[in-house]
């Protein structure tokens, strides 16, 4: 009974850590995924507004659908290099919420951000 004793509050905090760390691996593949996915649709697209709508369409739905691991998603579109033979650039910050996870030590968020570039084909015409 004495080990049982000692030994639960550790395997809690194990468990609890390992849930945070997941939690926040998880939106960080998102994260990462929403911004290539982002950066390309924004490459193909005609202009630079078109492409600053499109990437932050397609980054959208990347992680709409997890709300409990992303919240509060911040998508900018760097169109500075919107030309021929240039890239677009697009940066997906997400805040991923533990607090629920309310264990001394585990801040109350976790902030994740990620950037993808793509090129724009250099032989198409951009408006």
């Amino acid at each position: 009974m004495v080990e049982l004793a000692m030994v639960t509050p550790v395997l809690f905090v194990l468990s609890v850590a390992i849930l945070a760390f997941g939690r926040v691996s998880e939106a960080h593949q998102q994260v990462i995924e929403a911004a290539r996915a982002g950066a390309q649709a924004a490459a193909v697209l005609p202009d630079p507004g078109t492409a600053e709508q499109g990437a932050a369409a397609s980054a959208t739905v990347g992680i709409v659908d997890h709300a409990h691991t992303c919240a509060h998603a911040e998508i900018v579109t760097d169109v500075s290099h919107f030309h021929r033979g240039g890239y677009v650039t697009v940066t997906v910050v997400c805040q991923v919420s533990l607090a629920d996870l309310s264990v001394p030590g585990i801040p109350g968020r976790a902030t994740v951000r990620a950037s993808a570039t793509a090129p724009i084909d250099p032989y198409r015409s951009v408006g």
